[in-house]
């Protein structure tokens, strides 16, 4: 993966600095650029909360369904200890505070304590000795001298700091897809029940588990022990395995992660997904119905699950997309 963005050029940049920019047009030509939109940040915690044990139980308590519909899938295992990884397209970062700083040095190019080295090194646009976001274990005057603010926020780092904020993220509400908005314009949550669509939410969600969705975009788990409240021993609803699938070639993306192939994604989770414009893992589509059929494709484990949704009724198809767009 290559940064979007170089210092090179800026009046702040040092002398001598000369790493140009990739050049994007040729590689688009070579198709060799792959696409990527930011995968959801809300619930997270009750994701990371989540025993491996009780991922593996939901997982093996699918397996004869699954299998007669084509249905494999793994997950992605830290090499260390074995334990499942869980965040990212692939899932390849095992918690929070990985996932924060993976991001701070592959997406904005901050080194810090997880990933202290630059990126593309050696091209004279070096210009900080050490990671750019540490503990402030030795604080700068600017932080010593402020009062206001939690003590130990001011010595965390900033990855810390965003993970404990992606951890404390509150999951979205289940709404009824036509909630509409107030006078203000911002948006409203009608119960399911209240819908004039209710209905149609409701055969919805059971042709979505008739099909064989639900065997992959697990509605419900529960997590273990946790000092906050709301995660501690939760019911929550992802729809999602948190487990790696074959998609097969109209998906691939040739990316390895972890012990994940590249035509293998993880699960996406599909709460929140009423709420979303771009669909996939290359926001490719604003259409449910394109974004469904971009499941089949030569090899695809999902090929089977598509065959049964390709056998519905349009009006039972229609059902289905109501209900997800009700996540």
């Amino acid at each position: 993966m290559r940064p979007l963005f170089s210092i090179q050029g800026r009046s702040d940049a040092p002398a001598g600095c000369t790493l140009a920019q990739p050049d994007f047009t040729t590689q688009l030509q070579k198709n060799n650029v792959i696409f990527r939109i930011p995968t959801p940040t809300f619930g997270l915690g009750y994701v990371e909360n989540t025993p491996d044990q009780t991922l593996r139980s939901s997982f093996a308590g699918t397996a004869s369904q699954r299998s007669t519909l084509g249905i494999a899938g793994h997950f992605n295992t830290n090499g260390n200890d074995q334990t499942i990884t869980r965040f990212g397209w692939k899932a390849q970062n095992k918690s929070l505070l990985l996932f924060s700083g993976e991001g701070a040095n592959v997406e904005m190019g901050v080194t810090n304590e997880l990933f202290p080295s630059e990126r593309i090194a050696g091209n004279g646009c070096d210009v900080h000795e050490l990671p750019e976001d540490t503990s402030n274990i030795v604080q700068p005057a600017v932080l010593a001298a402020t009062s206001a603010g939690n003590a130990a926020s001011l010595v965390g780092s900033d990855i810390v700091n965003f993970g404990v904020f992606l951890r404390l993220n509150a999951a979205p509400s289940q709404c009824a897809f036509d909630s509409g908005v107030d006078s203000s314009g911002a948006a409203l949550c009608t119960p399911l029940a209240n819908s004039t669509k209710a209905a149609s939410i409701a055969d919805g969600q059971a042709q979505f588990r008739s099909v064989g969705c639900a065997l992959c975009h697990t509605e419900t788990l529960t997590t273990g022990p946790s000092p906050f409240e709301s995660l501690n021993n939760a019911t929550y609803h992802p729809f999602s395995d948190f487990a790696l699938h074959v998609m097969g070639q109209n998906l691939a993306d040739g990316v390895v992660q972890g012990v994940a192939s590249g035509d293998e994604f993880r699960t996406a989770p599909l709460w929140g997904l009423g709420q979303r414009i771009f669909f996939l893992h290359d926001g490719r589509t604003k259409d449910l119905l394109q974004a469904i059929a971009a499941h089949q494709s030569q090899d695809s484990e999902a090929n089977g699950v598509i065959q049964n949704f390709n056998g519905l009724t349009d009006a039972q198809k229609q059902d289905i997309l109501n209900f997800l767009r009700s996540l």
